[in-house]
């Protein structure tokens, strides 16, 4: 089937504009994701449509790298010039919570051990 002919998933309905927690110096890395986190819970909705969109279709492997830049992609198309600012440091914790809330999903990310708390 061609790609433009190929259903897109539509994830405009609940993309927000993104709320930047203050962030202190010197402040670890995951209080500082989980203020993101708390402050945009529409971002993991997002991931976890895009990586069941992905199990859907048969992948094997799943990136979040790849899931990242598809939501900053979507993100541009839903908004007007609002610069979409996730940080990549928080992809290993994204990973960990799709993971926690889709057992399943494990064999699909590859994870490595956290350097930073």
């Amino acid at each position: 089937m061609p790609v433009y002919e190929q259903q897109v998933l539509d994830l405009d309905d609940g993309i927000q504009p993104v709320q930047q927690p203050v962030i202190h110096p010197g402040q670890p890395i995951q209080q500082r994701f989980e203020a993101f986190h708390a402050l945009n819970p529409w971002v993991l909705r997002h991931l976890e449509a895009l990586a069941a969109d992905c199990v859907a279709k048969g992948f094997k492997r799943v990136g979040i790298g790849m899931l990242f830049e598809l939501l900053r992609w979507r993100y541009g198309q839903a908004t007007q010039g609002d610069a979409f600012r996730l940080n990549n440091d928080y992809r290993s914790r994204y990973v960990r919570l799709l993971i926690e809330r889709h057992r399943e999903w494990a064999h699909l990310f590859e994870t490595r051990a956290l350097r930073a708390a």
